[in-house]
């Protein structure tokens, strides 16, 4: 099969198309044929080895950790809950961008939701909810939401805004009417944040996600009064060193899937969406993760297999 494989941390011209072989499915194990890959911040920082105390790396990698796909092959007793032919999407254990990978926590997709769509939903609907979870978000409460115009933040925005939330969103000022659009006060960020902050949510705020990194945790910390209660970052390596939680993962697999089927029946329904604002072939998958690195990416960048 042909996949991106990497053999040394660095910038994105460690990342090349290669054959190599399939991964063989062993009991339990599900394969996939994949369609599409979802992109993540996570794919570059990992190729860079920035989070390796919670993505441990086992070269060669091939990046990615979200697909929607066709149901190739299946180990044995595997068969209870899907079958060959089967449309899924979910996550990976083995890299999403190749043709092939063995399934990690996937759900069957919906006829009516793209494998575009599909592959745009699971790491942003898990993060989010497991981080508004984590924070204890309620209905009534005001959440500081920095980075909200990109994945992750689009879906923190519309599941908080579902729980009665009041979400004053950062973002840069071509994305605020977007976000208006999903039920957030838009703030820009940079100098003056905390001024503006208090401005657009003069009851204060109740918790913060940090989804975009970049020193936010100081404002935010500044914002909650002086303390480190209820503030998570998905995005700031240094919030150890600020006393605040860095939020990677460790949902339970049965929880997982009952996420990854619940998104998905969001999204059909028109209750949630994941604005895929560009495709990119395989062999692309380096400019893929150098625009995702950039930054300012409104919604998801995915990989066509």
């Amino acid at each position: 099969m042909r996949a991106i494989l990497y053999d040394t941390f660095g910038g994105a011209e460690v990342l090349s198309l290669k054959d190599t072989d399939k991964p063989e499915p062993g009991p339990g194990d599900v394969r996939v044929k994949v369609v599409t890959v979802g992109v993540n911040p996570l794919d570059y920082k990992r190729r860079y080895g920035w989070v390796e105390q919670f993505y441990p790396t086992t070269f060669p990698a091939v990046p990615g950790l979200e697909f929607a796909g066709v149901v190739d092959a299946l180990g044995d007793g595997a068969g209870d809950t899907f079958a060959v032919g089967d449309e899924v999407f979910g996550l990976t254990r083995t890299g999403a961008y190749a043709e092939y990978a063995l399934a990690g926590d996937i759900a069957h997709k919906p006829a009516a939701l793209s494998f575009e769509a599909a592959a745009a939903l699971p790491v942003a609907g898990e993060t989010a909810q497991r981080v508004l979870d984590e924070l204890g978000l309620a209905q009534g409460e005001t959440l500081l939401l920095h980075g909200a115009a990109g994945a992750v933040g689009q879906v923190a925005v519309q599941f908080a805004v579902a729980r009665g939330a009041t979400v004053v969103g950062t973002a840069s000022p071509a994305n605020h009417d977007f976000l208006r659009t999903l039920g957030a006060v838009p703030v820009a960020y940079g100098a003056g944040l905390a001024d503006r902050v208090r401005a657009a949510a003069p009851q204060g705020v109740d918790a913060v996600f940090d989804a975009a990194g970049h020193d936010a945790l100081p404002v935010s910390i500044a914002l909650r009064g002086g303390t480190t209660d209820r503030i998570v970052t998905i995005a700031d390596m240094t919030a150890a060193e600020h006393g605040v939680p860095f939020s990677a993962g460790g949902t339970p697999s049965e929880q997982v899937r009952a996420y990854l089927a619940a998104h998905a029946r969001l999204a059909v329904e028109g209750r949630l969406a994941v604005p895929v604002v560009e495709a990119f072939p395989l062999a692309d998958a380096a400019k893929a993760q150098e625009l995702s690195e950039a930054g300012h990416v409104r919604g998801k960048l995915v990989i066509t297999v």
